[in-house]
């Protein structure tokens, strides 16, 4: 039986960030992957970054950071 997700959190390949704590001395740049996969669950598998994680693990979405000004 599948569940059903009323909020989707992250997309395939839309890049998400580590928060620091998590991997402390990376760059933002090394602490940010792809996503490949978003499971039912909520939780997401990465492009070359092995498990599964879910969105506390990652700094909040913030879509207005990539857009020029």
């Amino acid at each position: 039986m599948e569940t059903k997700v009323d909020f989707i959190w992250a997309r395939p390949e839309m890049n998400v960030t580590f928060r620091a704590e998590i991997m402390p001395g990376a760059t933002r740049g090394e602490r940010t992957f792809r996503i490949s996969k978003v499971f039912t669950n909520g939780r997401v598998k990465l492009h070359d970054f092995a498990g599964e994680f879910r969105e506390t693990a990652f700094e909040p979405i913030n879509f207005l950071r990539d857009k020029e000004k």
